[in-house]
């Protein structure tokens, strides 16, 4: 059974490549500070992964 991870947009995805803007999308993450509660898969840890520079996981 896969745990849950909390995931906090900390940049805007403006400006941002397009698969960027898709994995924020993927994960839930619509506006800046949201915080959305993810399952933990080897999928959702990939978009994580590649953005890591706009979100903050934990907390």
């Amino acid at each position: 059974m896969a745990g849950k991870i909390k995931v906090t947009m900390t940049r805007s995805v403006n400006g941002r490549l397009k698969k960027h803007q898709a994995c924020a999308r993927g994960l839930g993450l619509r506006r800046m500070h949201q915080t959305v509660e993810v399952l933990d898969t080897p999928e959702n840890r990939g978009m994580i992964n590649k953005i890591q520079y706009m979100v903050r996981v934990g907390d």
